[in-house]
């Protein structure tokens, strides 16, 4: 009898994620890169949506958490996603402009280019993490950025951060504390 995915993310290792844990239980010797995605409701999730309806191909290795903009992507969730097992993480959001929350994507960019430095600085390539502007109508482009983001982890091979880290339970904590201390530049309220 086999198990379903959800019995394989119920007996996951103490500390694994059941969100990324069924994508590490396959039969394919094959690296297939982990990646969370946060898509801004407005725009890029209806293009996700709009590539499943016209039945466009994207890789499946993409674990899509939608948000009510990019702008609310705080930068816990990124660095949480890294530590939870993400080999990648993808922020989606409106083009510059046309943000429906009128400036927040330009506040995503910022935190963006924040980011890319602070994941480097904790020993994580930049190349990592990716921004891209897609809007409703462009499911076309936001499923061949997906495959390509995905292509590019391949080339970088598996992060393994959580096996880097001296686990003393603490790591989440530790996490919070770096965004509290820079809160002001990454644009976190408190």
């Amino acid at each position: 009898m086999s198990e379903t995915p959800n019995a394989q993310a119920d007996s996951a290792p103490e500390g694994d994620s059941p969100i990324f844990s069924a994508q590490k239980s396959g039969q394919s010797s094959e690296y297939k890169p982990r990646v969370a995605a946060f898509l801004c409701n407005w725009c890029s999730y209806t293009a996700s949506d709009l590539a499943g309806t016209a039945r466009i191909h994207y890789s499946p290795n993409v674990r899509i958490i939608r948000v009510m903009c990019s702008g609310r992507v705080d930068p816990t969730f990124v660095l949480k996603s890294f530590a939870l097992g993400a080999d990648g993480v993808l922020i989606a959001g409106c083009h510059p402009g046309d943000c429906h929350y009128i400036d927040q994507n330009y506040k995503t960019m910022r935190r963006y280019t924040m980011l890319r430095y602070f994941v480097e600085q904790m020993g994580i390539e930049p190349d990592r993490l990716r921004l891209v502007w897609a809007s409703a109508a462009e499911g076309q482009y936001l499923a061949d950025s997906i495959t390509g983001f995905v292509e590019d982890l391949k080339k970088l091979g598996p992060l393994n951060w959580k096996a880097n880290w001296e686990e003393n339970g603490e790591r989440a904590k530790a996490l919070e504390d770096i965004v509290h201390e820079h809160a002001e530049a990454m644009e976190v309220q408190p």
